[in-house]
């Protein structure tokens, strides 16, 4: 129980990066506040959808090494995105279904098999304060609580529905080859001729170096017709930056609001999960979009 008798999760192993996450902060962006949320948030609603949860309730996404957790009440959990061994009291449960947790048992989310980040849904939702209207941990601006660490309580919130069956697909069966579409621009005359047809065109890796804020890729550098920066100017998400090294970042849900190198193209959200679901290593291609021509 925390202080105020309310339910809780005991933490006993955050794992390498655990967060609370729930759908992001809206409207912010003006104030320099990032979106934040869940960077897989299809795998989130499910997870939510799995234990009767609202969708917008906040889940706690793990990163590669999963997590442990004992509850302070029976709740009712389900652990999607990433694929991964799920264990109550060292007895294997299902994974990507609801499963219920004794008081005091030790939920176990194993290390990711396919895929990086985990999600932990639990009935009536990981209750700890809003800021901004959300839930989340931001890694860049610090706003919402800070990651998970060992030891820590995370309180609950009062579970009002049961859980569902899916009757979508389940995630986990990540490809080995991450596809992104590209819009071209809005900076794409910023760089030399032949730049789009490079990025398209050349063999690109997901770097180790990426985090919450944007998929760093390894591969050809991309040149530039003009020299000096931008001033400053509105970043969205999935916009491709091109830093010095000429070497494209994808923004992801702790992206800053504002940045002054050039955006070559913008990659659309509904792609963006898989993107968080690559591991350093994966094929990254690059798939500009025509303009479709009316009329």
């Amino acid at each position: 129980m925390t202080a105020d008798g309310s339910a809780a999760l005991w933490v006993v192993r955050a794992g390498s990066l655990t967060t609370v996450q729930d759908l992001g902060r809206f409207g912010h962006a003006h104030l320099g506040v990032p979106r934040s949320g869940a960077l897989d948030p299809p795998a989130h609603r499910l997870a939510n959808r799995l234990v009767g949860n609202a969708e917008r309730a906040a889940t706690l996404e793990t990163t590669v090494t999963g997590c442990a957790l004992r509850p302070s009440r029976p709740v009712l959990v389900a652990v999607t995105g990433a694929s991964c061994a799920v264990r109550v009291d060292g007895r294997p449960v299902a994974w990507g279904a609801p499963v219920w947790v004794p008081a005091g048992a030790l939920l176990d989310v194993g290390a990711a098999v396919r895929g990086l980040r985990a999600y932990v849904a639990v009935g009536g939702g990981i209750a700890v304060p809003e800021v901004l209207g959300s839930r989340s941990t931001d890694l860049l601006s610090g706003l919402g609580p800070p990651p998970v660490a060992d030891g820590d309580e995370l309180p609950l919130g009062r579970s009002g529905g049961c859980g569902a069956a899916a009757d979508v697909p389940f995630h986990g069966g990540y490809a080995r080859e991450l596809v992104l579409p590209l819009a071209p621009g809005p900076r794409d005359d910023w760089f030399a001729p032949g730049a789009l047809n490079t990025l398209a065109g050349s063999a690109y890796t997901v770097s180790p170096e990426s985090n919450r804020i944007g998929l760093r890729t390894l591969g050809p550098a991309l040149d530039r017709a003009r020299d000096g920066e931008l001033p400053s100017e509105g970043m969205v998400l999935g916009a491709v930056q091109v830093p010095p090294d000429g070497r494209p970042v994808v923004f992801l849900s702790d992206h800053p609001t504002t940045g002054g190198y050039p955006v070559i193209g913008v990659v659309p959200e509904e792609s963006l999960p898989a993107a968080a679901q690559s591991p350093p290593g994966t094929r990254i291609r690059f798939v500009p979009l025509r303009p479709t021509r009316l009329g």
